[in-house]
């Protein structure tokens, strides 16, 4: 489940072999680790790490289409923050484009994780230390893919993951148990803006298969896992809408969203999109 990768620089050219190990591995379901590859923060950014920037009332600190939400920095402080969150998205921008081969690759959201993972309260819906997939109750995919990128930042303390299950192995466990979709719900959601557009039924069985597994207190406890840290000054990336996978700990991570479709990718049928159709024998977009 972890492939682990010599990059120690953000841009290439990266040797051919090393490309084509990296969108295989990624493709079937592995973590890249990159062990080497640390995002340096200048002396004037180290202040960020601390869980006080965080407004309280989120997760993370996000950055899109040039401005930051949930911070409680203003100011000066609040544009050197965007500034740092900006520059971390471009260099993992840099690198998916040069080690991966697709074409269109669009860079979403940017967050930073600076509040500690053990010890927050969530419902079990939102405790990402509970095993999931990546689904957004609000932004309808339509089968195109999530592919997110992370980097370590605390000075001296690991980020704690744990992974699931093959994708595939875990659909044919839960997909049974998914209740019937109601295709009026999703005009409902969409028309009253609720959703940015019309989930699929695709949209709908990621969303219950992410509900249902985090539910499961036995599967949870009992299911196949491999837990990993993520020492400081290292990054990964991972189609997190295909490995399950929870934060078990740690503060101050990075991370870059970036989303494709399925047609971009080297192995398309491993795609959930595909997976799923073919296992419910059903056209889900």
């Amino acid at each position: 489940m972890l492939e682990e990768l010599p990059v120690s620089a953000w841009k290439g050219p990266y040797d051919a072999a090393l490309k084509a190990r990296a969108v295989s591995s990624l493709e079937r379901g592995a973590v890249l680790f990159f062990p080497g590859l640390a995002f340096a923060l200048a002396d004037a950014e180290k202040p960020f790490l601390d869980a006080g920037v965080s407004d309280g009332r989120a997760k993370n600190i996000s950055l899109e289409r040039g401005k930051i939400q949930s911070s409680s920095l203003t100011g000066e402080k609040a544009k050197a923050l965007t500034a740092m969150m900006e520059r971390f998205g471009s260099h993992a921008a840099n690198l998916v484009h040069d080690l991966l081969p697709y074409a269109q690759v669009e860079r979403a959201r940017t967050s930073f994780r600076p509040v500690q993972v053990k010890g927050r309260r969530y419902s079990k819906i939102n405790d990402d230390r509970l095993l999931h997939i990546d689904a957004f109750p609000s932004r309808p995919m339509r089968g195109r893919r999530i592919l997110r990128f992370f980097a370590n930042v605390a000075p001296d303390a690991p980020r704690h993951w744990r992974v699931g299950e093959p994708f595939e192995d875990f659909a044919k466990k839960f997909l049974p148990r998914v209740g019937p979709h109601f295709a009026g719900k999703s005009w409902l959601l969409g028309t009253l803006g609720v959703t940015h557009g019309r989930r699929s039924l695709y949209d709908e069985l990621m969303l219950s298969l992410h509900d249902t597994v985090k539910l499961d207190a036995s599967y949870q406890q009992n299911g196949p896992r491999q837990d990993i840290e993520f020492p400081p000054g290292s990054c990964w990336l991972v189609f997190s809408d295909q490995v399950l996978h929870a934060a078990m700990g740690g503060e101050f991570a990075l991370e870059q969203t970036f989303h494709l479709d399925v047609s971009e990718l080297t192995e398309p049928g491993r795609a959930p999109v595909k997976v799923l159709e073919r296992l419910s024998g059903k056209t889900l977009v």
